[in-house]
């Protein structure tokens, strides 16, 4: 099954016999803060217009543990993620789509949680909230409760030792802009630079002008560039495992399955003991 839908096809969908819960993820990185300003309010922009029914997520809150150890978003545990998604009327045998507002990070965080704990559904809105051409409300819905419980999968998460081995054995692709792969800048964890062994391969290259993703052809010329051949083993990290996530989309949309690295660079770089690799290549 295709991890991402059009907006046309998600109002087709809506429509059936069989519509999907929406949930609205709406989140950004931003440096407000470092610049004295407010940080961005999903909840306030959620409840400003949100697509008819959705229900929304906090990332910081529901997708994610505190910050800590294992990064800045480590995983949730898990009931109290349970709990979110029933509470926001998923189950497992019902669609679900994620949408966020464009950027798309945020949603595939909440795709590969519900994929990695066992949701046999699950996709992302492309082009997120700006590519949605229908009606939106301000009312909050209250579904019924749905009766998703969360299994953690047996693949597709990485730790910071596999990290490192993957790197050696595989490709390990780092998500995040070229300068902070590069060790030329890092505005948000204590140390610059990349795991060794990594590959940069920016997310952001991965859709085009729109903000959609490019084509499932593009992306596997694009991640062939970048090493990944048939059979190859595929981790990706970023900043904190929400980028990553939104490049793991992009790989499953070009039919190459990956694994999350989630504690990612803010794990990484937190321990002095492990090594950091500056520069544009992977060594």
């Amino acid at each position: 099954m295709n991890a991402i839908i059009s907006a046309s096809d998600l109002v087709k969908d809506l429509d059936s016999a069989r519509p999907p819960v929406l949930l609205d993820v709406r989140w950004q990185l931003s440096a407000a803060k470092a610049a004295g300003e407010p940080p961005f309010d999903g909840r306030t922009a959620y409840e400003a217009g949100h697509l008819p029914g959705a229900v929304y997520v906090d990332l910081d809150r529901e997708l994610a543990s505190a910050p800590g150890k294992g990064g800045r978003h480590p995983l949730p545990d898990l009931a109290q993620f349970g709990t979110a998604m029933r509470r926001a009327g998923v189950s497992a045998g019902t669609p679900v789509v994620v949408y966020d507002g464009g950027q798309g990070w945020a949603a595939a965080r909440a795709w590969w949680l519900l994929s990695w704990t066992g949701h046999p559904d699950v996709r992302v809105l492309d082009g997120g909230l700006p590519s949605w051409e229908g009606p939106l409300e301000t009312s909050v819905p209250a579904p019924a409760e749905g009766d998703f419980v969360p299994e953690p999968g047996v693949t597709g998460l990485l730790d910071a030792d596999a990290a490192a081995a993957l790197a050696r054995s595989g490709v390990l692709l780092d998500a995040r802009a070229g300068e902070r792969y590069r060790g030329e800048v890092e505005p948000i964890d204590p140390v610059a630079g990349h795991i060794p062994g990594a590959v940069s391969a920016p997310t952001t290259e991965n859709v085009g002008a729109d903000g959609r993703f490019l084509p499932a052809g593009e992306l596997r010329e694009r991640f062939g560039g970048l090493g990944v051949r048939e059979g190859s083993r595929v981790g990706v990290y970023c900043g904190s495992g929400v980028s990553a996530a939104h490049e793991v989309l992009a790989l499953a949309a070009a039919g190459i399955p990956a694994e999350l690295y989630v504690g990612s660079w803010s794990e990484w770089s937190s321990d002095p003991d492990r090594p950091v690799a500056v520069g544009p290549d992977p060594q």
